[in-house]
């Protein structure tokens, strides 16, 4: 008997990856060399908004960050995004902890074919818990690493 298949979790065809590439024109490109006058900050947070509003997404540009740095953490990436699911589980964020591997997220109602690993920069991070005003309390966020690959961390 063959495997079963959890049918909520197959997506339309208008939403399945098509076996063809095909290039988008004109993605929105963030040159940040643009704006090193702290005047033109306005202007640059207008540029990121429309992207995310029109795109969801944008490529950034003279950010300054070492192509050696750029590689190493792409290499990383990908040994950690090609283990197997319950080795990723093993760092999965939850209710109380946003942060580490995810794979579960819905788009119209159905499973998106991705794959997340989320961490900050400062270990820990601390932020507001909520967004209401006036609400002064506190999450602590904190990193989780996998055992492998360990240029991750």
């Amino acid at each position: 008997m063959g495997d079963l298949v959890d049918v909520a979790f197959i997506q339309d065809v208008e939403h399945r990856p098509k076996p063809t590439v095909i290039e988008a024109g004109s993605i929105p490109l963030i040159d940040l060399l643009a704006y090193n006058d702290p005047s033109a900050l306005d202007e640059l947070v207008d540029e990121i908004g429309d992207a995310c509003k029109n795109w969801g997404f944008f490529q950034v540009i003279n950010h300054g960050v070492p192509s050696e740095l750029q590689e190493g953490i792409e290499s990383a990436a990908r040994k950690f995004f090609a283990l197997s699911r319950e080795e990723k589980n093993k760092v999965a964020r939850d209710e109380e902890n946003p942060l580490g591997f995810y794979d579960t997220e819905h788009t119209k109602n159905v499973r998106d074919w991705k794959e997340v690993f989320d961490f900050t920069v400062l270990n820990p991070t601390v932020i507001p818990a909520s967004g209401r005003d006036h609400d002064e309390e506190l999450q602590v966020l904190r990193n989780q690493w996998p055992e492998f690959p360990p240029e991750l961390r």
